[in-house]
């Protein structure tokens, strides 16, 4: 599994024109899956992403996290994050989950995100073409694998 995430003032994603999730101050997570992906890597990484500091506290030192300033989590899916272009030009996606396995990885992982934030997590459409909107605060990105 492997996370992009963004430290974000505002954040959301359309399909078709509508919008399917948007968050305020928080967290931007794009998310791709791996077929080897299981439950106890999805835990470690909702925890790893929950409790990670990239916040400023009073001193301007990132020591808070999302739940530390009540701030919300938009999870996108994106099996381009597991593309392996060492090889060529055209990248290869053989090390992402099928669409059968991500998808059900994928709400399980949202599910887990919002037990662990205790508020609900909006998302995209797994499969859909989105288009994403962020204003990044920082800018703070993070790119987080799990540790299998």
């Amino acid at each position: 599994m492997r996370l992009v995430i963004q430290r974000v003032s505002q954040a959301s994603v359309t399909v078709d024109g509508q919008v399917t999730g948007q968050i305020g101050a928080g967290l931007l997570v794009l998310a791709g899956f791996a077929p080897t992906d299981n439950s106890t890597s999805l835990a470690w990484m909702c925890r790893k992403l929950v409790q990670l500091r990239i916040f400023g506290d009073e001193n301007g030192q990132m020591n808070r996290s999302v739940q530390d300033i009540g701030g919300q989590i938009l999870v996108v899916s994106q099996f381009t994050l597991l593309a392996d272009a060492r090889k060529g030009n055209r990248p290869s996606y053989i090390g992402a989950a099928p669409p059968a396995v991500a998808e059900p990885l994928y709400a399980q992982f949202v599910a887990m995100v919002a037990a662990e934030l205790g508020q609900p997590v909006p998302t995209g459409i797994f499969g859909a073409d989105m288009k994403v909107s962020l204003l990044n605060d920082g800018p703070v990105t993070i790119v987080l694998d799990s540790p299998a």
